[in-house]
């Protein structure tokens, strides 16, 4: 009896232990594609094959009407709000640049003069980064055991999946071409060797680009006709960077997968039973940021290329982890970043150039006539300009008194559909509107006012030598979940990607991100 009695609680005890090593991911694998709509996802299928976004589509848990739930989406700010599961408004980062109060020079987001760079000259951290990420809740949540890795193209783009406790980030550097992080995450890891091997500098020296097959140019999901074949090189002189228009362009993504594969086998991501987290990003734009009515055979096989490489990684986590055992989820930066075509002028719709500098030039005036002579606005980038705060202090006025005068002066610009203060936002009414372009704010780095041109109307500053269209056009993307303990869905049900972070946390049962109050999906 005492050895039946034995051999029962053996086999409860193994039982519960195998329970207990399924109940949670060993890794969970954030996949975000910068650019990536689905109605070209779902567009370009016949161009797939069947184990890349196929078998995502197929065996996953797939919302198809996601958003971001503010405006002004760029890279930076769509990373750092899937990986916080907040906004802007909390987590800090409203864009890859922003004009610096204190030093009235432009900032870029992850810039850290602190930290020394590897295998390359920027200095970076994430200390912009304003609060936790679900890789820094893991880390508390498993006493620092589990591992947390990000590769991407671009540096922002890698560090902000990180996080501010990750192992280790890495980007490919635009001058070097080596693969390169940063000592604020510590001692340089000894797979990096590996990446080293081969330089995207001589890889790209004598490569051309060109379709991936003839099927690419004799399918078209166009209205217009689309040429059958394209040929780019990257060597060309007259590039300001060949290794960043490398970078946008889907032959990037090889390199991008490879680097994951490193992480997967060298790297030990999702090899015992702490659950370990890893970004990967990839690029699924318009070629160089051309207008889409000259690349349009380039994105047909940016989307084919970019499904070979969704295959290989899913072979590559098959075989060290198991599929099984890991939870993937796949989404979009939600944004667009091309020219456009200038050949819209041709059909009368209207349109016309605001300028920011003149904009802020008269407004400095206007308010010199009002309040006596000074230099009330002290700059400006992209639609935002900042006031001096220390002047209006000392000339005893209420700033937003100055505000709301400044409002109604910038109301009678043409080609202004809005404008937003700094008072309006954090104080006003709520409405869907204001809630968007306040979530998109933050007090310490974005500026006093938020102009919104009209839509059609070019943004442009002289300064800068930049020219940005404004448009309000639907973005549609995607969100998939796959893998462990995933059942195939369909869901039409509008959701936000602030959901992920929490749908994440409470999957492999950690704490959501400190900013973080939206509720998980499941």
């Amino acid at each position: 009896m005492r050895l039946l009695t034995t051999f029962v609680a053996t086999i409860a005890m193994a039982s519960a232990m195998a329970q207990s090593d399924n109940a949670v991911p060993r890794l969970v694998v954030g996949i975000t594609i910068d650019h990536l709509r689905t109605d070209f996802l779902n567009a370009f299928s016949p161009l797939y094959g069947t184990n890349g976004f196929n078998k995502l589509l197929k065996e996953g848990q797939v919302y198809s009407n996601v958003q971001y739930p503010y405006v002004g989406i760029d890279r930076a700010s769509a990373i750092a709000t899937i990986a916080t599961g907040s906004t802007p408004y909390n987590h800090g980062i409203i864009a890859e640049e922003w004009l610096d109060r204190s030093s009235l020079t432009e900032k870029f987001c992850v810039d850290d003069q602190n930290f020394q760079g590897v295998e390359t000259q920027d200095c970076s951290s994430a200390k912009n980064l304003l609060v936790s990420t679900i890789g820094d809740e893991l880390k508390v949540a498993t006493a620092g055991q589990c591992l947390v890795y990000s590769v991407a193209p671009t540096r922002e783009a890698a560090i902000l999946a990180a996080g501010h406790s990750a192992n280790w980030a890495i980007w490919i550097d635009s001058e070097t071409g080596k693969w390169a992080g940063t000592s604020y995450y510590g001692e340089t890891p000894s797979w990096m060797k590996y990446l080293q091997t081969t330089n995207v500098t001589s890889v790209i020296e004598d490569l051309t680009w060109e379709p991936l097959n003839n099927y690419i140019g004799t399918y078209n999901y166009y209205l217009t006709s689309v040429q059958k074949t394209f040929k780019h090189k990257f060597n060309e002189s007259d590039r300001k960077s060949n290794i960043e228009t490398y970078k946008l362009s889907p032959l990037v993504n090889e390199e991008i997968t490879k680097a994951a594969s490193v992480l997967l086998s060298s790297g030990n991501a999702g090899l015992d039973l702490v659950t370990d987290y890893m970004s990967v990003c990839y690029y699924a734009g318009n070629f160089d940021g051309l207008p889409l009515s000259e690349t349009t055979t380039e994105l047909q096989d940016t989307y084919a290329r970019l499904d070979r490489e969704i295959e290989k990684l899913l072979k590559e986590i098959d075989k060290f982890v198991g599929l099984d055992k890991v939870l993937i989820y796949v989404t979009s930066t939600g944004y667009e970043n091309y020219k456009e075509d200038p050949s819209i002028s041709q059909f009368r719709i209207p349109t016309g150039n605001f300028s920011i500098n003149r904009c802020a030039a008269l407004l400095n005036m206007y308010l010199s006539a009002l309040y006596g002579k000074g230099q009330y606005v002290e700059g400006h980038f992209g639609s935002q300009i900042y006031l001096d705060h220390k002047l209006i202090e000392q000339k005893q006025l209420h700033l937003n008194e100055v505000l709301a005068n400044c409002e109604d002066f910038l109301f009678q610009f043409e080609g202004v559909r809005d404008v937003y203060t700094a008072h309006r936002l954090t104080q006003g009414a709520w409405t869907p509107g204001i809630s968007s372009i306040r979530n998109g704010y933050n007090s310490k780095c974005s500026g006093d006012i938020t102009i919104q041109p009209s839509s059609g109307w070019n943004l442009v500053d002289e300064d800068r030598r930049s020219s940005k269209m404004q448009r309000e056009s639907f973005f549609e993307f995607p969100l998939i979940f796959f893998g462990h303990k995933i059942t195939a869905e369909k869901i039409q049900t509008p959701v936000t990607v602030d959901c992920i972070a929490p749908t994440i946390a409470h999957h492999i049962r950690i704490r959501a991100p400190n900013a973080c109050n939206t509720a998980p999906l499941f």
